[in-house]
C-alpha cells in the first residue's frame, strides 16, 4: 500500500497563491475603504463553500476592525445568512433568485457587493451582480475556472487560475484574510494616530 501524501495538495495551493497579484488584493481593498468613507453598505455572496467565505470575511470586515470612538466602522451583510429568508426566496421565486431579491430591499448606488463562486457560473451569484450593477453599485469578485459568466459581470474580478474547487476555495478564503488584513491594518493606524 503505497504512503498516502499531502504534500502535492499544499505545494498546488502555494503555486496558486504566488501566481496571484497582491496588488489586484490592494485594490479591492481600496474599493472597500472608500465604501466605509462613504457609509456605503456592503454585501456579500455565494454558494457552499463560498457562502462560508463570504459570510466569514463579513464577520472579520463588521467586527475585526478597530475604530477610533465615533468613527463609523463597515456596514456590512452576507447575503447567504439568513436561512428563512433564503428559504422564502427559494422556495417561492427560485434558488437563482435568493441573493438578488434580498438586495432589492437594500441595495443603492455606491453600495459593494463582493461575489465568491468557483466556477463563476452561479446564477444566484450572476443574478445578484446584475442587480448590483444596475443600481450603480460597484461589483468585485473572486473566481476561479477562467471566471466563468461572473468574469464577464463583475466590474472587478481575481481569478485564481485552477479548475480544482477546494483549491480555489482555499485561495478565496486566503484572498478574503489578506483584504480583511490590509482593511484591519489601516484602521488600526487611524486608532494609533
Amino acid at each position: 500500500m503505497s504512503k498516502l501524501s499531502a504534500a502535492p495538495y499544499l505545494e498546488e495551493v502555494q503555486r496558486l497563491l504566488r501566481a496571484l497579484d497582491p496588488e489586484e488584493v490592494e485594490a479591492f481593498a481600496e474599493f472597500f475603504w472608500q465604501a466605509r468613507e462613504r457609509g456605503a453598505l456592503v454585501f456579500a455572496c455565494g454558494n457552499g463553500g463560498s457562502a462560508t467565505t463570504a459570510s466569514h470575511f463579513i464577520e472579520d470586515l463588521a467586527k475585526g476592525i478597530a475604530f477610533p470612538p465615533g468613527e463609523a466602522r463597515f456596514r456590512a451583510l452576507a447575503l447567504t445568512d439568513s436561512v428563512p429568508l433564503l428559504t422564502a426566496y427559494g422556495n417561492d421565486l427560485g434558488y437563482e433568485s435568493v441573493f438578488a431579491e434580498q438586495l432589492e430591499n437594500l441595495l443603492s448606488p455606491g453600495d459593494l457587493l463582493i461575489a465568491f463562486s468557483g466556477s463563476g457560473n452561479s446564477v444566484n451569484v450572476l443574478r445578484a451582480l446584475e442587480k448590483a450593477n444596475s443600481v450603480g453599485a460597484i461589483t468585485l469578485a473572486f473566481g476561479g475556472m477562467g471566471g466563468g459568466r461572473m468574469k464577464q459581470l463583475a466590474q472587478h474580478t481575481i481569478i485564481v487560475p485552477s479548475d480544482n474547487m477546494q483549491q480555489i476555495e482555499d485561495c478565496h478564503l486566503v484572498l478574503a484574510h489578506a483584504l480583511y488584513a490590509l482593511l484591519r491594518e489601516r484602521g488600526e493606524a487611524r486608532v494609533r494616530r
